[in-house]
């Protein structure tokens, strides 16, 4: 659901930066400020993984494909604003290094899919504090399937408001036909979610936290390496959508990324390139990750 650097242009672009920027600021110093903070490990480990697993498309319908989009499971490990943070993070390391979603859109990306994307999960955040919830598995992973396809569904309906103003493509048109095929992403959304969710929710309680870190991260590395080669190559729902009206009209890159299109120059087997690029996108999403956990749970001094 990454809008490209050619499908929205004009003042809606630094207007959305503008409210991208506002929202990941208020999340920071919330996190900042935060009593219950993920160490460093785990908020690189976690981010880690969430990268990794985007990189998965599986089939939905008529050619199309969908993707983890993974907001509601970051929030769910990490905490609301940590979980916005993490988002945050993989859509700007997705469009520098990978061209996946432009730069001038990169606010319009952080404010569907990091921002309106985490409300629900920041609902049953706060639901989840009832022990009749929490308590119950089949209620607890029921809302988080729940969340996560509201999830979909609401950061897919933003992405056709915002093309609806940008002159992309009609509301009219775009905003059913977005919905109607992330309806469907959504359910394979929910399902990840809460797979990895009943997987990895209960890290905090294992013996060592390198151990709880070292699980997801051991799992993005699997993930990007081996698994991400086999991935759908069916086009995404708004490729799907921008390709049904008329709407995908590439032009030359402001920036170019050095691993375009999860792909290592110089490796000739389309396979071991997107795995090596992957893991790259693993390493470098972790390093990121890891400092800016260090700088959340540095103490400060009077």
């Amino acid at each position: 659901m990454h809008i490209p650097q050619y499908m929205l242009q004009g003042a809606i672009c630094p207007v959305t930066a503008g409210v991208a920027a506002a929202g990941v600021t208020t999340a920071a110093v919330l996190a900042y400020r935060s009593k219950e903070k993920p160490t460093a490990l785990k908020f690189a480990a976690v981010t880690s993984l969430i990268f990794a697993a985007q990189m998965i498309n599986f089939p939905v319908m008529d050619g199309t494909s969908g993707h983890l989009i993974g907001t509601t499971l970051a929030i769910l490990l990490l905490g609301a604003p940590f979980g916005v943070i993490s988002m945050s993070i993989i859509l700007a390391i997705q469009s520098l290094v990978f061209a996946d979603g432009g730069l001038s859109v990169l606010g319009a990306n952080i404010i569907n899919i990091a921002l309106i994307g985490a409300i629900p999960g920041i609902i049953l955040r706060a639901l989840y504090k009832n022990e009749k919830i929490s308590g119950n598995p089949v209620m607890k992973y029921g809302l988080l399937f729940a969340g996560a396809w509201l999830s979909a569904v609401l950061a897919a309906g933003a992405c056709a408001i915002e093309l609806g103003i940008g002159g992309t493509i009609a509301l009219s048109q775009g905003l059913p036909a977005m919905l109607s095929v992330h309806i469907l992403i959504g359910i394979g959304e929910g399902l990840l979610t809460a797979l990895l969710g009943l997987a990895f929710a209960n890290s905090k309680v294992t013996a060592s936290e390198k151990m709880s870190a070292g699980l997801p991260l051991a799992s993005a590395a699997v993930v990007a390496l081996v698994l991400s080669p086999f991935a759908s190559g069916f086009p995404d729902g708004l490729e799907w959508v921008a390709a049904k009206f008329n709407a995908l009209h590439e032009t030359a890159p402001s920036f170019v990324s050095p691993l375009a299109d999860y792909s290592f120059a110089g490796i000739a087997n389309p396979a071991l390139s997107t795995g090596i690029a992957g893991l790259i996108g693993v390493a470098l999403t972790f390093g990121v990750m890891y400092l800016l956990g260090m700088l959340f749970n540095r103490k400060v001094t009077a």
